[in-house]
């Protein structure tokens, strides 16, 4: 643990201290420091204050209720959304199968060596949230993060029971009365329920919904249910509930990771300072000149969900949510000045404007090149990935003991075992034929066979088809005890190659 020193000498801290100070105690940690600091307050953390953010109409407030709603909805009814499958698959949209081991995902079924396909989505998602982030500061934590979406969503709900801010505010500071306590109990009712349904549709996602409902309010759904629903209620439930932007602050590491993403040309909520200041109160038909457009009159404070000032300059827990542009439009339309005193824009663009040159805005910048380029090769990637996919996989184990086997006649024998996963929702014919071997003899229990140089089998959908199959060749066809091989199998256009080897020994007569 890195410790900072208090350079202060010993002999300096014996000196009496001036009146109201604390009197020094030597060299001491930047953590001492804070603890007896905390001390005089009553503990080293400062408790959380509540935030009461005040309800706004406008443009951002608008895209983030119908950002909300989409995405609320999308995340309760996805588990519903039926998608017809031959008879035995699941009939699930969207289901994480851990029991079968299998992802579908509509018309896509992925299977457990499939997962660099997960891998891709993530990096996608990684690579696009640096760019946007580049680009547009925290849209991501201001619009579409699932503590904003709920924690509006809380927010919306306790505005329903107690009012907005002021009357939230005088509710809390009231005695305990019977309208205070119908308040009160209701709202948090409310959440509970929106919390349970959170966790419920969470495990919606990895057991087939229906059945899985039915089971759960029987009791005999698998104990993982049960413990995953109600976990998720009860982080739900407080994150958003009771700690709100400290979530954002103090637990999430995005905040904090974003400093490597921005620069002066990232496009952020921002006041302009170079129109605003000097600020102060503005009485009407009074004159402008001479002064700034911000009245001070807190509207951007109190509508702010984070309970910041955005006039302090960009900060840690602004999450771009945008707010407080809507709050201070409506103060411009009051006073009779421009809007977007505070909007969406550059430190650069500030700069440029408050020294009197044109503002620049740039979009194209090195750090948005590189992971716009990096973003394009990934999905590009994952397109070609996704279009080459082959629907038959094909797998071939050889006997290890023995190697291979002379028959009564000096032919030599060896046996596989082949695996051919079919990926698909339709049953595949596949034709099986053994290359690297002149002349050599295919035999199977269980398959079709021709004129012993292919064998015919058929897969089912979703299945793996295990099939044991015998290689013979005559000593004279073998120009070595090992020889490269490989099995290939053929399903009308689908082919899969499974390469492999046929010992002999030191069976070569030749």
């Amino acid at each position: 643990m890195t410790v900072v020193i208090d350079t202060v000498s010993a002999a300096m801290s014996a000196e009496a201290p001036a009146e109201g100070l604390q009197p020094r105690m030597g060299p001491q940690s930047a953590m001492n420091r804070a603890r007896h600091k905390g001390d005089a307050k009553g503990g080293l953390y400062k408790p959380r204050t509540p935030i009461y953010p005040k309800l706004v109409h406008g443009q951002w407030r608008r895209i983030k209720w119908a950002l909300l709603i989409a995405m609320l909805g999308i995340y309760y009814v996805t588990p519903w959304l039926r998608w017809a499958r031959p008879a035995g698959l699941p009939q699930q949209a969207v289901l994480v199968d851990f029991e079968g081991r299998r992802f579908y995902f509509f018309f896509l079924q992925l299977w457990p060596q499939e997962v660099y396909f997960i891998t891709g989505l993530l990096v996608i998602a990684a690579l696009a949230l640096f760019l946007v982030t580049a680009l547009f500061g925290r849209l991501w934590c201001g619009y579409a993060c699932p503590q904003t979406v709920w924690t509006d969503l809380y927010i919306y709900i306790e505005r329903a029971f107690e009012g907005d801010r002021n009357a939230r505010m005088r509710l809390d500071a009231a005695p305990w009365s019977l309208d205070k306590a119908w308040r009160k109990i209701g709202k948090h009712l409310v959440w509970l329920g929106v919390a349970f349904g959170t966790g419920g549709a969470w495990i919606f996602y990895f057991r087939d919904a229906p059945t899985l409902l039915r089971e759960f309010w029987t009791g005999q759904a698998p104990i993982t249910s049960y413990v995953s629903c109600f976990s998720l209620t009860a982080t739900t439930y407080v994150f958003a509930g009771y700690m709100r932007e400290q979530v954002c602050t103090y637990m999430c590491p995005w905040p904090r990771i974003q400093g490597a993403m921005l620069d002066d040309h990232s496009l952020q909520v921002t006041y302009r300072y170079d129109r605003g200041e000097p600020r102060g109160a503005h009485k009407k038909d009074a004159s402008w000149k001479g002064r700034g457009d911000c009245v001070d009159c807190h509207a951007c404070v109190v509508a702010c969900p984070m309970g910041i000032d955005i006039r302090n300059g960009s900060q840690l827990e602004c999450i771009n949510c945008g707010l407080c542009i809507d709050a201070c439009d409506e103060i411009m339309d009051k006073v009779g000045r421009p809007r977007a005193l505070i909007a969406f824009d550059t430190d650069a663009a500030v700069l440029d404007r408050k020294e009197g040159r044109k503002p620049v805005y740039k979009l194209l910048r090195p750090r948005t090149i590189y992971y716009g380029v990096a973003l394009a090769l990934v999905c590009g990637l994952m397109l070609w990935g996704l279009a080459n996919r082959s629907l038959l996989d094909v797998h071939a184990l050889r006997d290890r003991n023995p190697e291979f086997v002379r028959l009564h006649d000096g032919a030599i024998r060896n046996a596989y075992t082949l695996k051919f996963d079919n990926k698909g929702f339709q049953p595949l014919p596949v034709e099986i034929a053994f290359a690297g071997v002149p002349n050599a003899q295919l035999s199977a229990p269980g398959a079709s066979q021709g004129d012993g140089r292919e064998l015919r089998a058929t897969v089912q959908p979703n299945e793996v088809l295990a099939l044991r199959v015998f290689v013979t060749a005559r000593p004279q066809d073998l120009a070595s005890s090992s020889l490269p091989a490989r099995f290939e199998a053929q399903a009308g256009p689908i082919r899969s190659v499974a390469k492999t080897a046929f010992l002999s020994g030191a069976a070569n007569p030749r």
